[in-house]
């Protein structure tokens, strides 16, 4: 082992004995200077008692300084034995550390803070031979490192000795872990420097070329055995594939491409050795045509491919060019793809002029169906044209009979005559009926309803059906029981309650005893709502039809009715999305139910009533405005028997109604459809308009759309439709307080 400095504790025990022994020489140094002032202090003076005096004190101080000499002395002699301990220790250590050092089978080193070589072990020197030579001299590093590059002792130093130097010192320097340096001779050296906490650094030198060569051999093995399973793998595709070096040698190949290129064997297999000689052999052996599709390229790392003939068959060659400069081609045999493409291709073609053909037939069986559609379409319009048309000329008419029946039924007549004017108001409502039904139908086939979803408080509904048709059922001898809820469904309120008078007024028109009960029931989110009453009832052959336009069976056919009320029901409820059902046995009577989506209460506006808040009329007189003189009489001979004043006019320029407007009218009734295209609110406006005040009025239509009735609510009209029921028109002209 090399060595050139003690261990630390000698070191501390060396500068104790060096500070005593100076000490000391400072004691002496006083004592003598002590000494030569008493002499000289006894010359000068020569008196006995100063002598005495001096002697005394010099006594004194001689003792003291003497006494702290033999401390002194003492102590020096407790440290030189301690030193001498230590030295014995140290030696020891010193020894226990070369062996330890030395036993050690990697090389060691250690550098002081200088980066000078302080400690090494004879492992380290056999490792770098090259430095024993100086390894006495406590070298530098990097004079260490320079030795080793300009002799070459590394594989790095002998490609590039002054960066290898560079690169080494500066690893050295950051000491940061291992790395492994490739010596000249075959040698790994596995390097592992750790900084000291005193600014050195230890350094340990690990031979691995053991480890290096089995390392080797391992992925010689791994390497060998991908290269099997390589040439396995490639050996199971269907493809001929070859791989070429950068010097363009046949390198690898699969049994695929012995077949495709019909080579047989090893020796035929030289035959393709080079690039050059594989495109030989495919051109003049196997008759390729395109010989491009071999052709070698490079600077690029794109996959080509090519459709060509060879052998007599077709064949997909791909070309890759590697990054390592070599290429792979594989050749795909798609003969059979190739005819079977064909074979599809004429299948197509074949299929596609059936379909072609097909589609020429089915073109005019559409065309026909269109025609037949449109043709249906055309009726269907025109029968709803037409009833809209004819609603109104319908109606004129009848609302002049009925007001004029109206009128001679508040006459004192005769018994005879009173009976025939009670049969005309039956027959009158008989018609009523049928047009509001066959009206609804239109309009609901026409598309021209549009319900309006929301919240519904299912109480009020059937309140108001309650109120309805309790007297109709007391009159008939019924029990007419009607359930009551708290919930709230999600549909058309005008509609449902449609649907529910239907329901209602079936049920008590077709029971003959008994009752008729109207029942509520929750399911989860959904509830039924259901009319049952105890008639006839209605047999299975005859549930489908009862739902058709003019359809009565059985026993009802004897009893007054349309014929239109289910109809109205089934076209309603598919509009709504709720389903209803049919549960009726002959004889025991029927159940028909809907079902709604149940919703949570929602906050009700109280809406005011159209009309309210107007002037409530100056007195009894009423101007009348119709273009029908039927009408203009009926309603003139209705109003007079109520005993007010009436002015009748056909259109507001009139100059009886304008002479009217100066007595103060107390309400206004117009019809909304006038000649020239006038309506009834655009009248109201102008009659207002030049009395100078707002006038209470109504407007009296057989328009019935949503549109109109929107509009004319949206100007606070009161609506009264064609025919006009009197009873209702005296409860308007009451809340106006005209009557």
């Amino acid at each position: 082992m090399t060595t050139h400095s003690a261990p630390a504790s000698i070191a501390t025990d060396d500068s104790e004995a060096a500070r005593l022994r100076e000490r000391v020489r400072q004691l002496e140094k006083i004592n003598a200077a002590l000494m030569d002032r008493v002499e000289r202090s006894i010359d000068m003076q020569g008196g006995a008692f100063s002598m005495f005096e001096t002697a005394i004190a010099l006594e004194a101080m001689v003792r003291d300084r003497t006494g702290a000499l033999e401390t002194a002395m003492s102590e020096l002699n407790r440290v030189i034995a301690e030193l001498a301990a230590a030295n014995e220790d140290a030696t020891a250590a010193r020894v226990l550390l070369r062996d330890a050092i030395e036993s050690l089978d990697d090389g060691f080193a250690l550098y002081d803070a200088d980066d000078r070589l302080i400690l090494c072990n004879r492992a380290f020197l056999k490792i770098f031979p090259v430095i024993e030579e100086i390894s006495g001299e406590t070298p530098e590093f990097s004079e260490m490192a320079s030795r080793l590059a300009f002799t070459g002792a590394t594989v790095g130093s002998r490609m590039a000795p002054e960066r290898w130097l560079s690169d080494r010192v500066e690893r050295h320097r950051r000491a940061e872990g291992a790395h492994v340096q490739a010596m000249s001779d075959g040698r790994w050296i596995q390097i592992n420097e750790i900084r000291t906490s005193d600014g050195g650094i230890v350094g340990i030198y690990t031979d691995i070329t053991s480890v290096k060569a089995e390392d080797a051999r391992q992925r010689a093995l791994e390497l060998a055995e991908r290269n099997l399973a390589l040439q396995a793998t490639l050996d199971t595709l269907s493809e001929g594939v070859c791989l070429l070096d950068a010097q363009r040698r046949m390198q690898a190949w699969n049994e695929g491409l012995v077949r495709v290129l019909d080579l047989g064997g090893g020796e035929l297999m030289r035959q393709v050795e080079s690039h050059e000689a594989l495109i030989q052999w495919c051109m003049e052996h196997l008759g390729l045509e395109c010989a491009d599709a071999l052709a070698w390229r490079e600077g690029t790392t794109t996959q080509l491919s090519a459709d060509c003939l060879m052998a007599g068959r077709n064949f997909v060659i791909r070309s890759v060019p590697l990054s390592s400069g070599g290429m792979v081609f594989t050749f795909d045999d798609v003969t059979d793809h190739v005819r079977l493409q064909r074979s599809l291709t004429e299948t197509a073609e074949l299929l596609e002029r059936r379909v072609t053909e097909r589609t020429a037939e089915l073109s005019e069986v559409n065309r026909q169906l269109v025609e037949a559609k449109n043709e249906a379409e055309t009726a269907n319009r025109s029968k709803t044209s037409f009833l809209a048309a004819a609603s109104h000329d319908l109606l004129q008419p009848l609302n002049a009979a009925r007001l004029f029946v109206s009128a001679v039924d508040g006459l004192s007549l005769p018994d005879r005559a009173g009976l025939l004017v009670q049969q005309a108001s039956t027959a009158l409502d008989s018609v009523e009926d049928l047009l509001e039904a066959l009206f609804e139908i239109s309009r609901l086939d026409a598309g021209a309803i549009q319900p309006e979803i929301a919240g519904h408080s299912l109480g009020g509904l059937l309140h108001a059906l309650r109120v309805e048709f309790g007297p109709l059922a007391v009159a008939g001898g019924l029990r007419f029981d009607v359930a009551e809820t708290a919930l709230w469904v999600q549909s058309d309120a005008r509609l449902l309650r449609r649907v529910l008078q239907n329901f209602v007024s079936n049920a008590i028109r077709y029971t003959e005893t008994g009752s008729v009960t109207v029942e509520v029931c929750e399911d989860g989110d959904q509830v039924r709502v259901t009319v049952r009453d105890t008639g006839p009832g209605i047999a299975l052959q005859d549930r489908e039809e009862i739902f058709g336009e003019f359809r009565r069976v059985g026993k009802t056919q004897k009893i007054p009715g349309k014929g239109l009320g289910l109809a109205i029901v089934r076209r309603v409820s598919t509009m709504l999305g709720h389903a209803v059902e049919l549960d009726s046995t002959v004889g025991s009577g029927s159940a028909f139910s809907i079902t709604l989506p149940r919703v949570a209460q929602v906050a009700v506006v109280k809406a005011v009533e159209a009309g309210q808040g107007g002037s409530s009329g100056t007195g009894g007189l009423v101007i009348v405005i119709d273009n029908d003189p039927a009408i203009l009489s009926g309603m003139e001979a209705l109003l007079e028997n109520w005993g007010l004043e009436v002015i009748a006019a056909r259109d507001p320029a009139d100059p009886a109604a304008i002479a009217g407007l100066r007595q103060g009218p107390a309400m206004l009734i117009v019809d909304y459809q006038l000649d020239d295209g006038l309506t009834g609110d655009e009248a109201i406006a102008q009659l207002r308009q030049n009395a100078g005040r707002d006038i209470p009025a109504m407007v009296i239509t057989a328009d019935r759309s949503e549109e109109t009735k929107a509009h004319l609510s949206s100007l606070a009209l009161p609506i009264l439709n064609k025919p006009v029921k009197p009873a209702q028109l005296r409860a308007l002209l009451r809340q106006r307080d005209v009557l």
